[in-house]
C-alpha cells in the first residue's frame, strides 16, 4: 500500500526527523560526556564524620585530602570544625562538585577549603598527612600501592565500612552500627642495613608488608630470623638475638630509642 504526502508535510517531516536526529545526537554527546563512576555518591552521617576525623587526629597542622568527597561534608568539617591548615575533596562527578563547592560557601570557608573534579588515581596526594575514603574494598586495595608511593610516613588514613585487605588497620571500631578502619603509612625499610649498639655489629635483612616486618639478624657470622617486628608510621620494632630493638625511621637512617641505644644505616 502506497500513501501520497503534499509537499508541504514531506518538508515539515522531513524537519521534524532531523530534528529528533539532532536531539538524539545531543543527548547522546551529553551521555557520553558524563564521567563513569565506579561507584555512587551515598553520604556519611555526620557522626560518623566526626568520629572518623578524631580517630585520624586531624588537626592545625594537617593537611586533610577526601578521595570522594561527594557533597564535601568530610573536607568541610576537617577544616571548620578540626581546624586543619587546608582541605581538598577530590570528587569525579562536576554535579557533587558543584554541590560541594555550594556548602563551603555556606560554610563559610574560604580558599584553604578546595574541591577538584578529578580521578583519585591521576591526583597527587603527597602534600596530604591525613586522608579519608568511603569507598569499596577493592577501589581500596588498587589504591593501595599509590598511598603507599606517595604520602608520606606516618600519614593517616581513615576509611568508612571497607578496609584496605591485607594491610591490617591500627585501630577499627563500630560507630552507631558504621564501621571505621584507622591505617598508618608505613615507613619503606626493605633491603639491607648495618645495625651499631657500641661494639656490637648486627647485618640487618628486612622485609616489610604493609605494617608487618620480618627479616634476619647476622651477628658474628650467625644468622636468626627476626620475631615480633612491625612499623608504625616511621616507627619501627623487633626483637633479635633475644633483644628488643625500637626505633625512628629517616629515610635511610634509624635512630634507636626505649631501653637499647642503637643506631642503622641502609647498607
Amino acid at each position: 500500500m502506497q500513501f501520497r504526502t503534499s509537499g508541504f508535510r514531506g518538508i515539515a517531516g522531513v524537519a521534524a526527523a532531523a530534528t529528533l536526529v539532532a536531539g538524539a545526537a545531543l543527548y547522546s554527546l551529553s551521555v557520553s560526556a558524563q564521567p563513569k563512576l565506579d561507584i555512587h555518591f551515598v553520604p556519611t552521617p555526620h557522626e560518623v564524620v566526626k568520629r572518623m576525623l578524631e580517630i585520624a587526629k586531624v588537626g592545625p597542622n594537617d593537611v586533610h585530602y577526601d578521595l570522594g568527597s561527594g557533597d564535601g561534608r568530610i573536607v568541610i568539617a576537617a577544616v571548620k570544625d578540626f581546624k586543619a591548615k587546608k582541605g581538598v575533596g577530590i570528587d569525579l562527578d562536576p554535579q557533587r562538585i558543584k554541590e560541594a563547592t555550594e556548602n563551603k560557601a555556606k560554610a563559610g570557608l574560604g580558599d584553604n577549603v578546595t574541591f577538584r573534579e578529578q580521578n583519585i588515581f591521576e591526583t597527587d596526594l603527597s602534600e596530604a598527612t591525613t586522608v579519608s575514603m568511603y569507598l569499596l574494598t577493592s577501589i581500596n586495595i588498587r589504591m593501595r600501592p599509590k598511598l603507599l608511593k606517595e604520602l608520606k610516613p606516618g600519614t593517616r588514613i581513615v576509611t568508612h565500612a571497607f578496609n584496605m585487605g591485607e594491610w591490617k588497620a591500627e585501630h577499627d571500631e563500630s560507630v552507631n552500627g558504621y564501621q571505621v578502619y584507622l591505617f598508618i603509612v608505613p615507613a619503606n625499610v626493605n633491603g639491607k642495613w648495618e645495625l651499631s649498639e657500641g661494639e656490637k655489629k648486627i647485618a640487618l635483612d628486612l622485609k616489610s608488608e604493609f605494617t608487618e616486618l620480618s627479616g634476619t639478624a647476622t651477628i658474628n657470622g650467625k644468622s636468626a630470623e627476626i620475631k615480633g617486628g612491625k612499623i608504625t608510621g616511621t616507627k619501627i620494632e623487633f626483637t633479635a638475638d633475644g633483644v628488643k630493638y625500637e626505633g625512628t625511621v629517616d629515610g635511610n637512617s634509624i635512630t634507636g630509642s626505649g631501653a637499647t641505644k642503637w643506631t642503622a644505616k641502609k647498607a
